[in-house]
């Protein structure tokens, strides 16, 4: 390696990672990147009812991806669990075959009367979607194994371990898992953070890096994003 080389590089290269301008810069970018896709005023006001009633919906970064997911496999038939205010739905659905149907499974019959009106909004058929209203381990056993192009899953981390199992069971092979928030508002890769929420979702997710049945990648987007191919 040479000196002049070197003295090529850019600038950022040489300041220390906690250096002020390197985080803004990266701020900014991150920033850049979360706002690329846009977010249409259905999805707006989709989250903000998901503030008042207390979710946590799927950012615009998040759900360009999982838009782009749902297209790349065209998919026909996904699951989702975790309905909330409708905001991921809508971003799978963007991305979906035309005639494809989006099963999203919910406890709170409140959060899926939103979704509901969300998805009327975005002027989507009726017939596209199945909301269910209930405990998502009695619908998923309900459910067509080896039939679903994409499992969604955006419920509680003490659950997680569970759910990753029945998706197992109703992906087909090829088909995409996809967790949302998978850094659990970044405590995932805090050691000091103990709390059950965390250690549930940290064993979760560690234990898909080691999984004989899926390939898979965890992205820094927004709360994080697991996607993961079945073998």
């Amino acid at each position: 390696m040479t000196l002049a080389k070197i003295r090529s590089w850019p600038y950022a290269y040489f300041m220390a990672p906690t250096d002020p301008r390197i985080l803004a810069i990266h701020r900014a970018s991150t920033d850049y990147a979360e706002s690329w896709a846009g977010e249409d005023g259905i999805r707006r006001h989709a989250r903000a009812k998901a503030a008042e009633i207390g979710c946590v919906a799927m950012g615009p970064g998040a759900g360009s991806i999982v838009r782009t997911l749902a297209a790349a496999v065209d998919a026909k038939n996904v699951v989702e669990i975790g309905t909330g205010a409708g905001v991921s739905a809508l971003w799978l659905l963007d991305g979906m075959n035309p005639e494809g149907v989006l099963t999203s499974v919910d406890v709170e019959a409140e959060h899926q009367l939103i979704a509901k009106d969300a998805i009327s909004q975005a002027g989507i058929a009726a017939n596209r979607v199945r909301l269910i209203n209930g405990k998502a381990d009695e619908v998923l056993d309900r459910l067509t194994e080896s039939a679903y192009d994409i499992v969604l899953i955006a419920g509680k981390p003490i659950d997680l371990a569970d759910h990753i199992t029945r998706a197992l069971k109703l992906l087909r092979s090829g088909g995409i898992l996809i967790i949302d928030r998978a850094l659990w508002n970044d405590k995932l890769a805090d050691p000091a953070q103990r709390d059950p929420d965390t250690v549930a979702m940290r064993g979760a997710i560690e234990g898909l890096a080691n999984s004989e049945e899926f390939v898979g990648s965890l992205l820094p987007v927004a709360g994080g994003l697991l996607v993961a191919v079945k073998k």
